[in-house]
């Protein structure tokens, strides 16, 4: 009898007839039959796919699985680069900065979304651009092909010699006439080789001994920025005041505006400078410590004036044409009652110890140089030796406080006063302070361009035109992110219910509470909808993990196409949230 449980395989035959070729794929097992091998057809598979029969083919041989009749090349990070893009373009922002689309517009609008999905150098921002090491599906999504290093910093002077039209665009679109203008400037170090821009300053990253660029930044009363100017680093903050004015009226053609800067920003100097005795243009600010003590003095400010409410207006001689508002928040006066006695307390214990340290009987301290620099690097520590008294001898110290000058400063605790030059027609006092208070927007955004998200530093460029270019696409990449934050609202850790949290607020001098909402997000650490609750890189990280994969069938050589990874729920949520759709 012959045996017949021999090796099953794929067989192929070949028929030619009038000149055409057919082939049929045949199910066969060998097996051996008086010395010779023989075969048995099981079945015709020419009726099935070329790739399902390379996979019964290769199965049959014994080889171990591959996934499937396909292979997967590459797998590239594509979720994130889809929202961020994707919203980049919902909002307009490829039409402000070009018209027409260039292969300088796509490289600048690639290290937009880069400068949110992955904040880097130039020269890392290129190596990611590559086909070769990219690291996002973003140059496959802009169609970007090859991109060397000097098309980044070319791209860069393409994008500076349109700041003008730019910033147009976006003054027409989020300013009008009488609107509130927040403006408010920083600055960042420097890294790298000097150029005539970075200059030595007032540092305000903590980092002595750099030396930094200042920059300003206008922003609407939503916080939405509009335009960016770069300074010398030694700049002093009301100098800058000036070139914003003539922006806002000549350049964006605003005859009505109202300017909110801080109290270091808008002086008395700087606006009777630049601001007062021009028709349409107001300003609201704050006075400084000497000027609110001043006007305690005077008799203006009176505790009887908050027997009934938080704040009060009041006039002075020494602010002719402008209202002042005087706000009284007890929590702000706990706080810096406290820290006052925290940092006095320190002081005197430094200050006992070298007291104590010149009576020892064993090497004791002694010159008045060498007790005088010891004290000088306590009081600098602390910064609070306006309130003590000392006297340095060769062989002794001693100090005490000024109790009449803390009691005198404590009395001002918790006060703050508005100044502006907007008629209480037009803007009521509670509005007055909101407006002030909402400068609190400009800081989030100088921290989001600083630490949080965008890391405008560490900057290398050596031309002062890359560092204003540089600068300006942070800004962008900001105007892209501050959209972002506005949408995905309900699934950040940001307060999606602000209109609720506003209606609870008692006064507006009080601290801006959270919304019941948000209150809720952040004890359960989910969503309404049960969702974990991110943050804007976490979840632009989480929606990273969404690939686009470049699949090769392995039945047909060159034969490639793209497959996207299913999303999750959130990461869904996420691009519901943005309008983005997913598309090959």
């Amino acid at each position: 009898m012959p045996r017949r449980n021999g090796p099953v395989h794929v067989a192929t035959t070949t028929r030619i007839v009038n000149g055409k070729v057919y082939r049929s794929y045949l199910l066969r097992r060998s097996y051996r039959e008086n010395g010779k091998v023989k075969h048995q057809t099981l079945g015709n598979l020419s009726h099935l796919p070329l790739d399902l029969m390379d996979t019964i083919r290769r199965r049959l041989a014994g080889d171990a699985p591959q996934g499937g009749p396909w292979e997967l090349v590459r797998s590239l990070p594509h979720g994130h680069v889809a929202a961020v893009l994707g919203l980049l373009r919902q909002i307009g922002l490829e039409g402000v900065l070009g018209s027409r689309r260039s292969r300088q517009r796509d490289l600048v609008v690639a290290m937009l979304v880069m400068r949110l999905v992955a904040p880097r150098s130039k020269l890392a921002t290129c190596r990611g651009l590559r086909e070769e090491t990219a690291t996002t599906s973003l140059a496959t999504e802009l169609q970007l092909g090859e991109v060397a290093d000097e098309e980044l910093y070319a791209a860069l002077d393409w994008l500076l010699k349109r700041q003008t039209r730019i910033e147009t665009k976006l003054a027409k679109r989020h300013l009008a006439e009488g609107t509130l203008v927040l403006y408010d400037v920083t600055s960042s170090s420097y890294t790298g080789r000097r150029s005539p821009l970075v200059q030595f300053g007032y540092n305000r990253d903590g980092k002595r001994g750099q030396p930094q660029i200042v920059y300003g930044l206008l922003c609407n009363a939503e916080g939405c920025p509009v335009a960016v100017e770069v300074f010398a680093g030694n700049t002093a903050d009301p100098n800058t005041l000036s070139s914003q004015v003539k922006k806002l009226r000549r350049r964006f053609g605003l005859q009505r505006v109202v300017v909110v800067g801080d109290r270091g920003m808008l002086t008395t100097c700087r606006i009777a400078e630049s601001l007062r005795g021009v028709e349409g243009l107001d300003w609201i600010s704050a006075l400084r410590a000497e000027s609110i003590k001043k006007l305690a003095a005077q008799g203006v400010i009176q505790p009887s004036l908050f027997d009934q409410r938080d704040l009060a207006e009041v006039t002075s001689p020494d602010f002719p044409g402008e209202r002042l508002i005087v706000c009284r928040n007890p929590l702000l006066a706990e706080e810096r009652a406290r820290k006052r006695e925290e940092l006095l307390a320190a002081t005197e214990r430094e200050l006992q110890a070298i007291a104590a340290a010149t009576q020892r009987r064993q090497r004791p301290l002694r010159g008045k140089e060498r007790i005088g620099l010891r004290v000088g690097k306590v009081l600098d520590r602390y910064k609070v030796g306006k309130h003590f008294e000392w006297e340095i001898e060769e062989d002794r110290f001693t100090y005490r406080r000024r109790e009449a000058q803390i009691a005198e400063e404590a009395a001002l605790d918790g006060l703050d006063v508005i100044r502006t030059s907007v008629a209480a027609g037009t803007l009521a006092s509670e509005e007055a302070v909101r407006a002030y208070k909402d400068l609190a927007k400009v800081e989030r955004a100088f921290r989001c361009l600083k630490t949080v998200d965008l890391h405008v530093r560490p900057i290398y460029h050596w031309l002062d035109d890359r560092i204003r270019a540089h600068v300006l696409l942070c800004m962008l990449a900001y105007y892209v992110e501050w959209h972002l934050r506005q949408r995905w609202a309900a699934i950040l850790f940001d307060d999606h219910d602000r209109q609720a949290a506003q209606a609870a607020r008692k006064s507006v001098v009080a601290p801006a509470p959270r919304s019941e909402a948000a209150r809720k997000k952040d004890l359960a650490q989910r969503t309404a909808a049960n969702e974990p609750v991110h943050s804007l890189q976490t979840l632009l990280a989480d929606l990273g993990t969404l690939c686009k994969n470049r699949v090769r069938l392995r039945s047909q050589a060159g034969s490639e196409f793209y497959l996207l990874t299913r999303p999750t729920p959130l990461q869904q949520r996420a691009l519901d949230l943005l309008g983005v759709t997913l598309s090959v």
